[in-house]
């Protein structure tokens, strides 16, 4: 299980998701940068900052 926090790139945003597969994370990712911060355009360099945010989920206790 692998997670982003949206909040590692956009200081003061709360929200996260958690999937199997890096590519579901991404286009989560993708969807929320457009819906809740209004990017209209996804660069090259805003999928690479989001990849490199990308990391293995902590087990919930």
């Amino acid at each position: 299980m692998k997670e982003f926090h949206c909040g590692s790139l956009v200081p003061g945003c709360d929200w996260h998701t958690r999937a199997d597969e890096e590519a579901e994370i991404m286009r989560r990712a993708v969807e929320h940068m457009r819906e809740t911060h209004g990017e209209t355009i996804i660069r090259e360099t805003m999928i690479e900052a989001i990849r490199s945010r990308i990391e293995q989920a902590r087990d919930a206790a």
